[in-house]
Protein backbone atom coordinates (compact mmCIF):
# COMPACT_ATOMS: atom_id res chain seq x y z
CA UNK A 1 0.00 0.00 0.00
CA UNK A 2 2.77 2.44 0.92
CA UNK A 3 4.58 1.63 -2.33
CA UNK A 4 1.59 3.22 -4.10
CA UNK A 5 0.95 6.13 -1.74
CA UNK A 6 4.51 7.54 -1.64
CA UNK A 7 4.96 7.78 -5.42
CA UNK A 8 1.60 9.56 -5.63
CA UNK A 9 2.70 12.07 -2.97
CA UNK A 10 6.01 12.62 -4.76
CA UNK A 11 4.35 13.16 -8.14
CA UNK A 12 1.80 15.55 -6.61
CA UNK A 13 4.56 17.48 -4.83
CA UNK A 14 6.63 17.89 -7.98
CA UNK A 15 3.55 18.83 -10.01
CA UNK A 16 2.48 21.44 -7.45
CA UNK A 17 6.01 22.88 -7.31
CA UNK A 18 6.15 23.18 -11.09
CA UNK A 19 2.71 24.76 -11.48
CA UNK A 20 3.10 27.15 -8.52
CA UNK A 21 6.57 28.30 -9.61
CA UNK A 22 8.34 26.88 -6.55
CA UNK A 23 10.61 24.43 -8.34
CA UNK A 24 13.73 26.25 -7.10
CA UNK A 25 12.51 25.98 -3.48
CA UNK A 26 11.80 22.29 -3.99
CA UNK A 27 15.31 21.68 -5.32
CA UNK A 28 16.96 23.55 -2.44
CA UNK A 29 14.82 21.74 0.15
CA UNK A 30 15.78 18.37 -1.37
CA UNK A 31 19.49 19.14 -0.98
CA UNK A 32 19.04 20.61 2.52
CA UNK A 33 17.06 17.60 3.73
CA UNK A 34 19.66 15.25 2.25
CA UNK A 35 22.37 17.05 4.18
CA UNK A 36 20.28 16.95 7.37
CA UNK A 37 19.63 13.22 6.90
CA UNK A 38 23.34 12.50 6.53
CA UNK A 39 24.21 14.54 9.64
CA UNK A 40 21.48 12.83 11.64
CA UNK A 41 22.66 9.41 10.45
CA UNK A 42 26.25 10.14 11.45
CA UNK A 43 25.16 11.36 14.90
CA UNK A 44 22.95 8.30 15.44
CA UNK A 45 25.65 5.97 14.17
CA UNK A 46 28.08 7.36 16.73
CA UNK A 47 25.54 6.96 19.52
CA UNK A 48 24.70 3.41 18.42
CA UNK A 49 28.37 2.44 18.20
CA UNK A 50 29.03 3.82 21.66
CA UNK A 51 26.16 1.97 23.32
CA UNK A 52 26.66 -1.26 21.38
CA UNK A 53 30.29 -1.18 22.51
CA UNK A 54 29.27 -0.57 26.10
CA UNK A 55 26.81 -3.49 25.89
CA UNK A 56 29.55 -5.75 24.49
CA UNK A 57 31.94 -4.73 27.27
CA UNK A 58 29.20 -5.26 29.85
CA UNK A 59 28.56 -8.70 28.39
CA UNK A 60 32.24 -9.61 28.91
CA UNK A 61 32.24 -8.56 32.57
CA UNK A 62 30.41 -9.65 35.70
CA UNK A 63 28.12 -6.62 35.35
CA UNK A 64 25.69 -8.58 33.20
CA UNK A 65 25.69 -11.45 35.67
CA UNK A 66 24.78 -9.02 38.46
CA UNK A 67 22.02 -7.43 36.40
CA UNK A 68 20.76 -10.87 35.39
CA UNK A 69 20.54 -11.80 39.08
CA UNK A 70 18.76 -8.52 39.76
CA UNK A 71 16.28 -9.16 36.94
CA UNK A 72 16.03 -12.88 37.77
CA UNK A 73 12.81 -12.67 39.83
CA UNK A 74 11.10 -10.71 37.06
CA UNK A 75 12.40 -13.05 34.36
CA UNK A 76 11.31 -16.13 36.31
CA UNK A 77 7.86 -14.61 36.84
CA UNK A 78 7.40 -13.59 33.21
CA UNK A 79 9.17 -16.58 31.64
CA UNK A 80 8.37 -19.62 33.81
CA UNK A 81 9.28 -22.01 30.96
CA UNK A 82 12.85 -20.67 31.00
CA UNK A 83 13.57 -21.07 34.74
CA UNK A 84 16.24 -23.72 34.21
CA UNK A 85 17.97 -22.29 31.15
CA UNK A 86 20.49 -19.74 32.42
CA UNK A 87 21.75 -18.87 28.93
CA UNK A 88 18.30 -17.84 27.73
CA UNK A 89 17.75 -15.89 30.95
CA UNK A 90 21.01 -14.04 30.29
CA UNK A 91 19.99 -13.28 26.69
CA UNK A 92 16.57 -12.05 27.82
CA UNK A 93 18.12 -9.88 30.52
CA UNK A 94 20.63 -8.38 28.05
CA UNK A 95 17.74 -7.48 25.78
CA UNK A 96 15.76 -6.02 28.67
CA UNK A 97 18.77 -3.98 29.81
CA UNK A 98 19.30 -2.60 26.31
CA UNK A 99 15.63 -1.66 26.09
CA UNK A 100 15.64 -0.10 29.57
CA UNK A 101 18.61 2.03 28.53
CA UNK A 102 16.74 3.07 25.39
CA UNK A 103 19.09 1.25 23.05
CA UNK A 104 16.54 -0.16 20.64
CA UNK A 105 19.15 -0.76 17.96
CA UNK A 106 21.33 -2.70 20.38
CA UNK A 107 18.30 -4.54 21.77
CA UNK A 108 17.22 -5.89 18.38
CA UNK A 109 20.10 -8.32 17.75
CA UNK A 110 20.01 -9.35 21.41
CA UNK A 111 16.28 -9.99 21.13
CA UNK A 112 16.71 -12.02 17.95
CA UNK A 113 19.36 -14.12 19.66
CA UNK A 114 17.07 -14.74 22.65
CA UNK A 115 14.14 -15.67 20.37
CA UNK A 116 16.37 -18.07 18.42
CA UNK A 117 17.43 -19.74 21.67
CA UNK A 118 13.81 -19.96 22.85
CA UNK A 119 12.81 -21.47 19.51
CA UNK A 120 15.42 -24.21 20.00
CA UNK A 121 13.67 -25.11 23.28
CA UNK A 122 10.23 -24.94 21.66
CA UNK A 123 8.66 -28.37 21.12
CA UNK A 124 6.12 -27.09 18.56
CA UNK A 125 8.29 -25.27 16.05
CA UNK A 126 5.32 -23.73 14.21
CA UNK A 127 3.72 -22.26 17.37
CA UNK A 128 5.00 -19.55 19.70
CA UNK A 129 5.32 -20.44 23.37
CA UNK A 130 3.91 -18.24 26.11
CA UNK A 131 7.44 -17.09 26.94
CA UNK A 132 8.04 -16.09 23.33
CA UNK A 133 4.79 -14.10 23.29
CA UNK A 134 5.64 -12.30 26.53
CA UNK A 135 9.09 -11.52 25.15
CA UNK A 136 7.55 -10.03 22.01
CA UNK A 137 5.26 -7.89 24.17
CA UNK A 138 8.19 -6.62 26.24
CA UNK A 139 10.16 -5.78 23.11
CA UNK A 140 7.21 -4.06 21.48
CA UNK A 141 6.56 -1.94 24.56
CA UNK A 142 10.30 -1.31 25.02
CA UNK A 143 10.11 -0.05 28.59
CA UNK A 144 12.83 2.60 28.90
CA UNK A 145 14.40 4.48 31.78
CA UNK A 146 16.87 6.39 29.63
CA UNK A 147 15.61 6.88 26.04
CA UNK A 148 19.11 7.48 24.64
CA UNK A 149 18.16 7.23 20.96
CA UNK A 150 15.38 9.81 21.29
CA UNK A 151 17.64 12.07 23.35
CA UNK A 152 20.37 11.76 20.69
CA UNK A 153 17.91 12.64 17.92
CA UNK A 154 16.57 15.63 19.84
CA UNK A 155 20.11 16.79 20.60
CA UNK A 156 21.23 16.46 16.99
CA UNK A 157 18.24 18.50 15.85
CA UNK A 158 19.17 21.34 18.20
CA UNK A 159 16.69 20.85 21.05
CA UNK A 160 17.34 23.21 23.96
CA UNK A 161 16.38 20.46 26.43
CA UNK A 162 16.74 17.03 24.79
CA UNK A 163 16.15 15.15 28.06
CA UNK A 164 12.74 16.74 28.54
CA UNK A 165 11.28 13.66 26.83
CA UNK A 166 12.24 11.26 29.65
CA UNK A 167 9.09 11.42 31.80
CA UNK A 168 6.65 11.19 28.86
CA UNK A 169 8.63 8.19 27.56
CA UNK A 170 8.26 6.48 30.94
CA UNK A 171 4.51 6.99 30.90
CA UNK A 172 4.14 5.93 27.26
CA UNK A 173 6.23 2.76 27.54
CA UNK A 174 4.53 1.62 30.76
CA UNK A 175 1.10 2.20 29.19
CA UNK A 176 2.20 0.34 26.06
CA UNK A 177 3.47 -2.61 28.11
CA UNK A 178 0.20 -2.82 30.06
CA UNK A 179 -1.90 -2.53 26.90
CA UNK A 180 0.14 -5.11 25.01
CA UNK A 181 0.17 -7.50 27.96
CA UNK A 182 -3.62 -7.24 28.38
CA UNK A 183 -4.16 -7.88 24.68
CA UNK A 184 -2.55 -11.34 24.82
Amino acid sequence: MLNKIWPIFIILSFSYAIFSGNLEKLNSSIFESTSDAINLSINLLGTMCLWNGIMQIANQTSFVEKLTKLLSPIIKLLFPEMRKNKQIQKEISMNMIANILGLGNAATPLGLKAMKSMQKENLKKDTLTDSMLIFIVLNTASIQIIPTTVIAIRNSLGSTNPTQIVFPVWVATICAAIARYNSI
